[in-house]
């Protein structure tokens, strides 16, 4: 039995999207093992090294998830209505973001003796109005809630780009503001903080997508000049939040230039994935990369699962091990799970779309 359509690899499909999207889910489920197994009590102070690497993909790896869907924006607009649209950004965004934050925070709540998360009831209702509080899932919210914005004042309100980057730019400075002053507005927030990248997107689109420039985008000349603006970025960021001893310092006090160093870390990014595109190499990372949704939203279950196993069950206390197995199996088995569920008919724990029959139509890829 195959595990994945084979039709995930197929030269239709424009494979850097693929590899972009693979390589922001690993940063991010990173960030997340990372933090879960310091939340268990484990020393990690002798492993500076793998704190200073959750800081550094802490820079650029949110932006680069909104950049990339407003790329899309417009071709997704070219063969939808805007009704169908929203419904599609219902369907693949807020469904699963509602069904899995309640799936998670249940099975937290009847497994507090064994979890690091402490939940209650309240919880439920942070699904809405404060999303961060109930870990990863505050990204799905996100996203629907700026692509819905944004269809509606692109398409109903006719905003053309150069308002929409004014609007996404104040609307990013506002949110250091409230940042700064410790005003939490919820959801809002994340709308005010990301619009900007959408837009951006949005803006780059036409020259992205755009295959006869594919072959700039993967030149090792580009990624020579590229390569040192990223380290200095990284390397700024890095030691500016350990001197004030806050992984948000940067992008909360400095925010103009936490956008460049998130833009220069996004560019760079794009340009090892048509890199990889190039030379069609490091295939599993597509496939990764074709899963991400359904990896994001069940991989903190997998991992949490996976840590308290090897530490319960084996006694395994190296945090590096648990790191590098979970991470693994957080990637591994939600990709199971999807492709299992697809073929036992159980599609609509991703999706209120049915897929088309034999296909994989689920995933919101280049449409």
């Amino acid at each position: 039995m195959k595990l994945f359509n084979s039709d995930i690899l197929s030269n239709n499909r424009m494979a850097w999207i693929d590899y972009a999207r693979g390589i922001a889910i690993i940063l991010v489920l990173y960030r997340h093992i990372f933090e879960g197994i310091s939340r268990t009590g484990i020393s990690t102070t002798e492993y500076a090294w793998l704190e200073n690497a959750n800081i550094v993909f802490y820079s650029f790896r949110m932006p680069l998830f909104f950049i990339l869907s407003g790329v899309f924006i417009g071709r997704s607009l070219a063969k939808r209505t805007v009704s169908k649209l929203l419904f599609n950004k219902f369907s693949t965004l807020l469904y699963p973001y509602l069904l899995w934050s309640v799936l998670q925070i249940s099975l937290q709540i009847c497994l507090s003796r064994y979890v690091n998360a402490d939940r209650s009831l309240a919880d439920y209702g942070y699904i809405f109005l404060f999303p961060r509080r109930i870990d990863q899932f505050w990204y799905l919210y996100a996203l629907f809630n700026v692509s819905v914005l944004y269809i509606f004042t692109r398409q109903l309100l006719k905003m053309p780009i150069w308002q929409q980057l004014i609007a996404g730019a104040v609307l990013y400075i506002l949110s250091s503001y409230v940042s700064i002053k410790h005003i939490d507005l919820g959801f809002v927030y994340d709308i005010m903080h990301y619009y900007i990248f959408f837009a951006l997107g949005d803006l780059l689109s036409s020259r992205i997508l755009d295959k006869e420039n594919f072959r700039h985008y993967a030149s090792w000349k580009t990624f020579g000049w590229m390569l040192p603006f990223f380290m200095v970025g990284q390397y700024y960021f890095l030691t500016k939040d350990l001197q004030m001893n806050d992984n948000m310092y940067v992008e909360t006090y400095q925010p103009i230039l936490f956008a460049l160093i998130a833009l220069t870390g996004c560019a760079f990014m794009y340009n090892i994935s048509f890199i990889l595109q190039r030379y069609n190499t490091i295939k599993w990372l597509r496939i990764v990369g074709f899963h991400s949704l359904y990896i994001y939203v069940s991989h903190v279950l997998v991992a949490s699962a996976t840590r308290m196993v090897l530490m319960k069950g084996f006694g395994i206390t190296s945090v590096p091990l648990l790191l590098v197995i979970c991470l693994v199996m957080a990637v591994i088995v939600p990709i199971i799970i999807y492709n299992l569920a697809i073929r036992a008919g159980a599609w609509w724990l991703y999706s209120l779309d049915r897929p088309a029959a034999g296909k994989e139509k689920l995933q919101v890829q280049q449409s």
